[in-house]
């Protein structure tokens, strides 16, 4: 089935395939998050809000590990379907879930300790530090049994099953969405009954993920693992960039916090938190178009398909465009609807601080789009060094830099920060798109005068 998916189906039939379910599942991934977002604001207040934004960065970074597996494993399966070496591919995909497993016992087990003296280092007292090291410390506890989720939502796509993971994503966002809203609103619950959904949610659709693969009916199956010095690097190689991308960003969001606790105090923080979250819904969205096709792109890599390839990136690079304009326009359009979703009793000076970040936020879009498929693409393309370039570039470097440029303008300098990165990494992304453009150009005269000799 995901032979003749991905080798010859048209590309912009595949791209309605693969990437519309894809972007349709991330949408309802977006969605809960920003409800989650609202329960907490609306239910617990702005105190909560603002913990739950302190503490998110070290749940992505618990997660990190394993996405680092799960994607770094996604790309030489695929790889090696399109070669026709399907005991490989089985083979990288029992090694993946027992390393995830794994990392997710030890990574959890470091975060729980750590939670409250995370919490004081970054700056937080009182109830903002209790309430951030308990939502923490859910995650944290539950780590084990909730990071293999999305890599096997990967795995799903790998096996041609794309109705099927969008199926596990919108049933995984409903079911911790409902869940969510009984455990504030009627059993009043405190912040870590949010984590408490959100992770029940996860925990039930991994273990339905792990039961339609252990029926080994799928393309990809459950075999005897067997470790090797050469996969382990390939993994590695294939998952760094996207791994250095989460922790690199959530370093950036913790320096950012820390900076606007000491600017504008928890209200800046909470500001923060609602630019992060109008990014959630955006940003997994333009995630699923380009994550839902690197199994096509790296099975037509493998398979030598160089024209398939690069017909499927133009309707990757369209789609995200086209996603990023109409974000970046409604974004601008109804900053002060955005701001009202998450945060009660909106006094006069808090809202047109936020209307005013949004409105700077938005410019982001205007260019994000480039940099972020750049990097899908070399990632599926066996290029780690140049997407790894353009992730840590746009998720640390750059922000960073910026970070001390715009130091003068105060708050003003942090809500520019995010436009100007985009336009640094799209400039970034275009230099090594015309480096690689070279390579495959010399690659097929290569291979023409070989075939011609």
């Amino acid at each position: 089935m995901e032979n003749k998916l991905f080798a010859q189906t048209p590309p912009v039939r595949l791209f309605f395939l693969a990437a519309i379910p894809g972007a349709i599942s991330m949408l309802a991934s977006s969605l809960y998050g920003l409800l989650d977002g609202v329960f907490v604001g609306q239910f617990l207040g702005e105190t909560a809000f603002a913990a739950l934004n302190l503490a998110f960065p070290f749940v992505i970074i618990n997660f990190s590990l394993a996405d680092l597996i799960g994607v770094g494993a996604a790309v030489p399966i695929a790889i090696s379907l399109g070669r026709k070496q399907e005991e490989e591919a089985n083979n990288i995909f029992t090694c993946a879930c027992i390393l995830i497993v794994g990392t997710g016992a030890v990574i959890g087990a470091a975060l729980y300790a750590a939670a409250p003296g995370l919490m004081r280092l970054m700056g937080a007292e009182g109830e903002l530090a209790r309430l951030a090291a308990e939502y923490m410390r859910v995650y944290a506890l539950c780590s084990p049994v909730t990071t293999i989720v999305f890599a096997m939502d990967n795995f799903l796509r790998i096996s041609g099953k794309i109705r099927g993971s969008m199926a596990l994503n919108i049933f995984m966002s409903a079911i911790s969405a409902v869940l969510e809203f009984v455990f504030l609103y009627i059993f009043r619950f405190g912040v870590w009954g949010a984590a408490l959904a959100t992770c029940a949610g996860m925990f039930l659709c991994a273990v339905i993920t792990f039961a339609v693969f252990a029926r080994g009916r799928l393309t990809l199956r459950f075999t005897r693992p067997h470790f090797h010095a050469a996969m382990i690097r390939q993994i590695a190689a294939c998952g760094t960039p996207n791994f250095l991308s989460n922790i690199a960003g959530r370093i950036t969001s913790i320096l950012m916090n820390m900076v606007l606790l000491r600017l504008g105090g928890e209200s800046a923080v909470s500001i923060y938190g609602v630019l992060m979250y109008a990014d959630g819904v955006v940003q997994p969205i333009l995630y699923g178009v380009c994550d839902s096709l690197q199994p096509a792109v790296g099975y037509n890599w493998g398979a030598g398909r160089r024209d398939r390839v690069r017909a499927i990136e133009r309707c990757c690079f369209t789609a995200g465009a086209s996603v990023s304009l109409l974000a970046a326009v409604a974004v601008f359009l109804f900053p002060a609807q955005i701001t009202g979703l998450f945060v009660q009793d909106l006094d006069a000076a808090f809202l047109e601080t936020a209307v005013f970040a949004l409105r700077l936020f938005s410019a982001a879009y205007l260019t994000k789009w480039i940099g972020f498929a750049a990097q899908s693409y070399m990632l599926a393309v066996e290029k780690p060094v140049y997407a790894t370039m353009i992730s840590v570039s746009t998720a640390f470097v750059f922000p960073l830099l910026l970070i001390v440029a715009f130091w003068p303008l105060g708050l003003t300098g942090i809500w520019l920060n995010f436009a100007a990165t985009s336009a640094l990494a799209a400039a970034l992304a275009g230099i090594l798109l015309t480096r690689f453009r070279g390579e495959m150009r010399r690659m097929d005269k290569a291979e023409s005068a070989q075939n011609i000799g």
